[in-house]
């Protein structure tokens, strides 16, 4: 079951085209990451979904069943994360989270509010006005409020933004533990390296396109025309070089102390050929490591392609 469809999803504002026919399916359990340049249409989208936006055309579905601005059980099984945080300042942490505790008639209130503020590490803060709070502490206290009534999809839009590295980390622990526990989440953020640590899928949006959308690895195999190899050898046998020089798919080949670095085509995984052709020549294989494109250089080569493409469409007769 999709957790989120959006299907031919589009905002006007005017003449700018803000979301253009977007058709998005995030499935139950998924940790999917939308990733965008400023102005690409991500937190329109993410307004749409939550129904704090009307679009112009196009229709959103919420746990296979159509969203609409009635549909209020819907959305109280959502937690959400937005950008910039509005946190009622004169109240203190504690404070807060209860307002919300009540607002979502949990049981036990005082209990789970304690439970989330040491969950994000704010307990020792929680008789803090929330208006004395750090950029990070409101991050977190943002958070802690998407937890409080235990949802079924969290929606992060830039979750770790004015993170530390210890609280961008703590952030990454509770989205793999929720995950674990069967949550689906849709994460949009501009730290990448974060994105690549936790999502299963990924969709750039451009301009209000979805110009890309697939597994991290086939989003980093669908930009590299090479993948660079090292083999590390108990040592290198005779004529090993040659052999690998050899082969169809090396593009480049050497040997540094007791390891060959290899250039191949990214056509498709030659893993398995290569370490055949080192075991046939006598070499004991000690590791064997693969450097990728990262997912913040398929991002660049992705988005500033789709640039190129609209720019030389628009120039054309």
């Amino acid at each position: 079951m999709a957790v989120i469809r959006a299907r031919h999803l589009t905002k006007r504002y005017g003449k700018h085209l803000a979301v253009d026919g977007l058709n998005l399916d995030i499935g139950l359990g998924e940790i999917y990451g939308f990733l965008g340049p400023n102005g690409a249409g991500k937190t329109t989208t993410i307004m749409m979904i939550l129904g704090l936006l009307e679009p112009t055309s196009g229709e959103i579905s919420l746990f296979g069943r159509s969203s609409s601005k009635e549909r209020a059980d819907q959305r109280s099984r959502i937690g959400v994360v937005t950008e910039t945080q509005h946190l009622y300042n004169d109240m203190t942490a504690h404070e807060y989270l209860m307002f919300f505790a009540d607002f979502y008639s949990i049981a036990y209130k005082r209990r789970k509010v304690d439970e989330v503020l040491s969950r994000l590490g704010l307990y020792q803060v929680r008789n803090r006005s929330a208006g004395a709070f750090s950029k990070g502490m409101k991050q977190k206290l943002a958070l802690a409020r998407a937890l409080l009534h235990d949802p079924d999809l969290l929606i992060l839009d830039e979750p770790v933004s004015g993170l530390d590295p210890l609280g961008v980390k703590e952030v990454r622990d509770i989205i793999l533990e929720e995950n674990s526990k069967g949550k689906s989440l849709l994460i949009s953020s501009h730290i990448l390296s974060e994105i690549e640590k936790t999502c299963h899928r990924v969709g750039i949006i451009n301009k209000g396109v979805l110009v890309a959308e697939d597994t991290m690895d086939g989003i980093k195999r669908s930009t590299a025309s090479e993948i660079r190899l090292e083999i590390l050898l108990e040592a290198i046998p005779d004529g090993l070089l040659r052999r690998l020089s050899d082969m169809p798919f090396v593009v480049w080949a050497e040997i540094k102390g007791d390891s060959v670095r290899l250039t191949v085509k990214a056509d498709r995984d030659h893993r398995g050929e290569i370490s055949r052709t080192v075991v046939e020549s006598g070499g004991v294989i000690l590791g064997f490591a693969a450097h990728e494109v990262s997912l913040e250089e398929a991002f660049i080569t992705i988005t500033e392609s789709n640039v190129n493409r609209l720019v030389k469409g628009a120039g054309e007769p």
